[in-house]
């Protein structure tokens, strides 16, 4: 398969780069993804899924209804009717409602606590913490009166596609921009296993959230920082904290040029291998330390344990193109 160099560049992206450059190639430029769907990426897409729908239904009134497309696959898709916003809980049950859908059949590991019901309880144990009519972040207005609620971008950077020519796009998508402590916040929550006394400090200095104001900053919002919700979900109880970090201009301009950095740098890395036509140590080299037991191991963690990972990659991977601003995956045929 010829690599090519990807349109599209985002902050998970990055981050796996710069934790590790072969789990970068293998995933982004060889495009190998697990068979087995991860249970903390679906239940989390899902979670975000209900929490998403419920906002709209509140705030905007949209509710989901299936419709059957016309094509000879008899595909089943969803589109949006809208009803009056304000109804917390009819808004609750559409967010549940969009959960389970998007939850669908996936059979979770027994040894995991997030389960479709599990999932379920902490969207509705979410809006029992922070209730949709007494919330004290909602939703911006945006122009044309829309709400800010799952605010997508997509920026062309000052670099250029070593393939193509064409600019680089960073992308990004947020869960919510909220009016919140007389500022506008970024809003986004994360799905974790426990949240302890350090668990605030950790998004200070986050990328993902300081590329996420800079983009709020450049389509002319004012963004004053980054509202974090965590919600810890265990087999017998939840929890949630709540964090607010602060962007001042200067730390969003930092973030931007170390990220110029970074994406030059991978620029480099791909010209050189392409021009040597050979992957060896010295490009997009393993990290072979802390990164290959993070969260519960690497995905290419027995891969990299074996002197010849080509089967373990054959057997265990298929290769997919992960599109980070549809957010879509689509299956390469080989």
């Amino acid at each position: 398969m010829q690599l090519k160099f990807p349109d599209i560049i985002d902050a998970s992206m990055l981050s796996t780069y710069k934790s590790c450059a072969r789990k970068f190639y293998l995933t982004h430029l060889e495009h190998l993804k697990a068979k087995e769907p991860n249970v903390h990426l679906h239940a989390g897409k899902s979670f975000a899924s209900g929490i998403e729908a419920a906002r709209r239904a509140y705030y905007e009134g949209k509710y989901t209804v299936p419709f059957f497309a016309s094509d000879s696959k008899n595909v089943v898709g969803y589109e949006f009717i809208t009803k009056a916003p304000g109804d917390s809980e009819s808004a609750v049950a559409e967010g549940l409602k969009v959960l389970m859908r998007e939850y669908g059949d996936f059979s979770c590991p027994p040894e995991s606590a997030k389960s479709l019901e599990r999932m379920a309880g902490a969207l509705e144990f979410y809006y029992t913490s922070y209730p949709l009519e007494h919330d004290s972040a909602f939703p911006i207005e945006m122009p044309g009166g829309k709400r800010g609620i799952e605010f997508s971008f997509a920026l062309p950077l000052p670099l250029k596609n070593p393939d193509t020519g064409d600019p680089i796009l960073y992308c990004g998508r947020m869960d919510a921009i909220t009016a919140f402590a007389s500022g506008h916040f970024v809003t986004d929550e994360k799905t974790v296993a426990s949240l302890g006394p350090s668990w605030a400090r950790q998004w200070d200095l986050r990328s993902q959230f300081s590329g996420y104001c800079w983009a709020t900053r450049e389509h002319g919002i004012r963004c004053d920082g980054v509202l974090v919700r965590g919600i810890s979900i265990l087999k017998t109880k939840y929890d949630t904290q709540q964090a607010v970090s602060y962007r001042p201009d200067w730390q969003i301009n930092r973030w931007y040029s170390n990220m110029l950095v970074v994406v030059q740098r991978l620029i480099d890395e791909y010209i050189a291998l392409c021009r040597g036509g050979v992957l060896s140590e010295t490009l997009f080299e393993h990290n072979l330390d802390d990164a290959c037991i993070s969260y519960s191991n690497c995905g290419f963690y027995d891969a990299c344990r074996s002197e010849d990972a080509t089967t373990w990659l054959v057997t265990n991977f298929a290769r997919k193109k992960w599109n980070p601003l549809l957010r879509t995956e689509t299956v390469i045929e080989e």
